[in-house]
């Protein structure tokens, strides 16, 4: 298991726990962190799950694939999509995440 912090736009903190397997889209909605919408439930079609990975983290974290880059390119129009931008969908967990920092974003698309 690892602990996950999630960042509010106001700078609030909430800490979760997963479970291995989990994305971190899941461990968001499960644990109702706010910003986090999932509208489409992890199938990589809304884009509504975007946040930002801690500068600290994004190495380890690794790249988007070619398919979410291209959703997060897409986004760009409509949301403020970074250098450390993810779909928290596409992030699988595990015991090398634990202590990740994630900062959700004001706004979502769509949203």
């Amino acid at each position: 298991m690892a602990k996950i912090t999630y960042i509010q736009p106001d700078g609030s903190a909430r800490t979760c726990v997963n479970f291995e397997g989990m994305t971190l889209m899941h461990l968001a909605v499960g644990n109702l962190v706010d910003g986090i919408d999932a509208l489409c439930g992890g199938m990589m079609q809304c884009g509504t799950c975007h946040c930002y990975i801690d500068d600290a983290w994004t190495e380890r974290v690794g790249p988007p694939s070619d398919d979410e880059a291209a959703m997060l390119e897409a986004l760009a129009d409509s949301v403020d999509v970074r250098p450390t931008s993810r779909l928290s969908c596409q992030i699988q967990l595990g015991e090398e995440l634990d202590g990740l920092v994630v900062h959700i974003p004001s706004d979502q698309p769509g949203v």
